[in-house]
């Protein structure tokens, strides 16, 4: 019977560290330009994306240092941005200390000085994150113009737009087609114009207003350690 006892005991203590570690990865997009509700309907838009685990919303954002650029913040609510939707991206099984470990190894390969608007922006960290965990890539919308601006820069505005939210947007889905909206929100908006002199601090929490935290480096050496204790 102790045995026994023993036994369920441990298989429910798994079962709860399981639990535990399971959680959800979202992608959370916004708009960076007003001009989205209009372009978004022909499969084209400006947007800045992060991803959500653990509770926690991960970006990537622009300096002028050979440091991370990659920050967090509390989830759909990045300062300068307006928040359109989220989309799920499936489930993961990973300790928050184990991704927590993840992130910090992620952010040595994403350095703010490396962040360019049309082949290493915001929306590419997020998709690199996407695969990393899940094995899918975030829809084909979200980063569709930094895409055709690679193979024609002409098609690139010369000046942007960039909001900044007053008030939080109200929660809701947007489908991974097109990103429409499932849900009309009304927020206040402030509007500051970007030239392209100042491109590469355009998605940089240094460059807008509210709290965010930069994601320290990890050690490579450590993150190895890591996975050898869990085996």
């Amino acid at each position: 019977m102790g045995a026994e006892s023993t036994s369920m005991n441990f298989a429910s203590e798994c079962d709860g560290n399981n639990k535990n570690s399971e959680t959800q990865v979202l992608l959370n997009v916004y708009d960076l330009t007003p001009v989205n509700n209009y372009m978004v309907w022909f499969g084209f838009g400006i947007f800045h994306s992060g991803i959500e685990v653990h509770g926690k919303e991960y970006g990537f954002g622009a300096h002028d240092f050979p440091a991370s650029g990659v920050f967090e913040v509390e989830p759909r609510s990045c300062p300068g941005f307006v928040y359109r939707c989220s989309i799920s991206l499936g489930r993961i099984t990973m300790p928050p200390s184990e991704f927590r470990t993840f992130i910090e190894n992620v952010a040595s390969e994403y350095h703010g000085d490396t962040y360019h608007l049309i082949s290493k922006n915001c929306n590419h960290f997020t998709d690199d994150m996407s695969w990393r965990l899940t094995r899918k890539h975030v829809p084909g919308w979200v980063n569709r113009l930094a895409r055709l601006g690679a193979l024609c820069s002409c098609l690139l505005p010369e000046s942007l737009q960039v909001t900044t939210v007053k008030q939080l947007p109200e929660y809701h889905d947007c489908s991974e087609e097109d990103g429409t909206e499932s849900l009309s929100t009304s927020t206040a908006l402030e509007s500051t114009e970007i030239d392209d002199d100042q491109e590469k601090s355009l998605l940089s929490p240094l460059a807008v207003s509210g709290d965010v935290a930069f994601v320290k480096e990890g050690s490579v050496w450590g993150f190895l350690l890591g996975e050898m204790n869990i085996l």
